[in-house]
């Protein structure tokens, strides 16, 4: 059990409350927590360690953090920045500790060495005894690194690392260091997953620097030559729409053998609050963008939001009824579904789905079954 700095923190949704049970248990070695920015890893983290330090349970809290260059995307050493790369991380923690400490406490910990800033390159031949280590933006660093952290852990020690696999790793990697450790975390038995989503997130402006970023990387997708033919007719039918992707499965429908008249052969996807422009109000706008281009086409709205997302796709015209929640979990989105349908919505459908998600942004689709009780107790409350 911990002292009073880290029961300051009170969470603030499901994911922060598993977050506070994972950390309060001693059964965890290591504590993996996987995410979008905003949903309290860090946070958590610190608070954790710098109680751990001052009621005694742990000698130090070690901190690694990899500080990359958002130009260039490359990451920065202790040796290519000197005393800028400690300074980087004093006011990163600073910055997270603001409200929850006085600055004058934590640096007198840093000057009698019990918190320390690690550098992610120079950990070889180091072992960590009596400590908390903790490794922040899993996402920025290779896999390779995020182990050998893992294997510095010495006597009486406990591991913490937080990632964002989704919305912070760097385009066009296939496997960040987020992911991978995940993945060898879920079948370790002294280890605990944390995964949060959208949901969690509680720092304001957080979700809409999020939907931001989403926009940004549709806008910058690479278009097929159909893709911008579909672009060129729709701006010409839907000049006042703002059209921020075209994403076509034609193939993908041929792979998986969807052959559902409701499915289209594209998605037009435009800011929120443009849908209307799109279509029209008799839907002649998109009907006549249908006969120049011979493809079936529907429009939505990009939105946190991703049941329409699914319902717009999905080969089953009434999946979305049984739909319970979705959200982001580790490098996927997990779509949660009704015991009722769950049939229904697997198979060749879910990886119907899943190859879309990944043309469109470079994500996966993972079904969970819910057992139907749960939807009876929702409808109780209500």
């Amino acid at each position: 059990m911990t002292g009073s700095l880290f029961e300051k923190l009170t969470p603030m949704s499901p994911g922060q409350e598993e977050m506070k049970k994972a950390f309060r248990s001693m059964n965890y070695e290591v504590i993996g927590l996987f995410g979008p920015t905003g949903t309290g890893k860090s946070l958590f983290s610190t608070l954790y360690g710098i109680d751990a330090v001052l009621t005694g349970k742990f000698k130090r809290f070690i901190i690694s953090r990899p500080v990359v260059d958002v130009v260039t995307g490359k990451e920065l050493t202790a040796v290519d920045l000197g005393q800028m790369y400690y300074d980087i991380a004093i006011n990163y923690l600073r910055d997270i500790l603001e409200g929850f400490i006085e600055w004058s406490e934590v640096e007198k910990l840093i000057r009698e060495g019990k918190i320390v800033f690690a550098d992610t390159h120079y950990l070889r031949g180091r072992t960590f005894d009596n400590a908390v280590i903790f490794l922040d933006d899993a996402q920025s660093i290779p896999p390779e690194s995020s182990i050998e952290i893992l294997m510095r852990i010495g006597r009486n020690s406990r591991f913490i690392v937080a990632g964002d696999p989704v919305f912070q790793k760097s385009q066009g990697v296939e496997r960040d260091g987020a992911s991978i450790v995940r993945e060898v975390l879920l079948g370790e038995e002294t280890a605990k997953v944390v995964d949060l989503g959208l949901k969690d997130i509680i720092r304001p402006g957080a979700r809409r620097g999020i939907r931001l970023l989403m926009e940004t990387r549709m806008r910058n997708r690479r278009l097929s030559d159909t893709e911008k033919n579909i672009m060129d007719i729709a701006r010409v039918h839907a000049p006042d729409a703002d059209i921020v992707t075209v994403v076509e499965f034609i193939d993908e429908k041929k792979q998986f053998q969807i052959e559902a008249e409701g499915v289209p052969d594209a998605l037009i996807i435009v800011k929120e609050g443009y849908l209307g422009r799109l279509i029209g109000r008799g839907g002649e706008r998109i009907e006549s963008m249908e006969a120049d281009t011979g493809l079936r086409l529907r429009g939505i709205e990009l939105t946190l939001d991703f049941k329409p997302l699914i319902r717009a796709i999905h080969p089953v015209n009434w999946i979305h009824r049984h739909i319970a929640d979705i959200d982001f979990a580790g490098p996927d989105l997990a779509v949660k579904v009704y015991s009722e349908a769950f049939g229904a919505f697997v198979g060749h459908h879910v990886k119907f789905i899943d190859a879309v998600l990944r043309k469109l942004m470079g994500v996966g689709v993972r079904a969970i079954e819910v057992p139907e009780e749960r939807r009876v107790s929702r409808k109780r409350r209500r």
